[in-house]
């Protein structure tokens, strides 16, 4: 006779069988669900929506630059989800927002060619996109872009 315990007695546990039937959630213990619970009161609509901003905003630019990835509808639908949420976020958070904004919004119309001619690179001739900002006349940027920087903004950084 084996004095080795069998298998089924030493087996991890089966993280799938823990989660029922196919396709229902696993069971969340007492302490995880008051984690959970806790986490949900301290989130601020604020919060979720500046990180939906900026997600928008980098997804928008990716949509107009990246040349395998170009889908200027996308882009459009960005653009205009930032402007119609901008005005429901703390003002010192759409004044962040407000200069990344506009250099999609630029990127968007060289890309669609609703921009004057001369202003910028041409994204859609293999030019990048100006790094000083958008245009003459525009704003002046915060601060000068790092070199092999991501080039996604962020809420309250870079």
């Amino acid at each position: 006779m084996d004095e080795n315990p069998s298998e089924h007695e030493t087996a991890e546990p089966d993280p799938q069988a823990a989660a029922g039937p196919e396709g229902a959630e696993p069971q969340l213990s007492d302490a995880e669900r008051e984690m959970l619970e806790q986490q949900m009161k301290e989130v601020r609509v604020e919060d979720l929506l500046t990180q939906t901003v900026a997600s928008v905003l980098n997804l928008s630019a990716r949509r107009i630059v990246k040349e395998d990835e170009v889908d200027l509808d996308q882009a459009r639908i960005g653009i205009d989800a930032v402007r119609a949420i901008v005005p429901l976020l703390p003002p010192e958070v759409g004044e962040a927002v407000s200069e990344p904004l506009s250099q999609v919004q630029m990127l968007y119309a060289q890309r669609s060619g609703d921009a004057p001619e001369g202003e910028g690179a041409d994204p859609a001739a293999g030019g990048q996109p100006p790094q000083g900002g958008p245009g003459p006349g525009s704003p002046p940027q915060p601060g000068p872009q790092k070199p092999g920087g991501s080039g996604l903004w962020t809420p309250g950084g870079n």
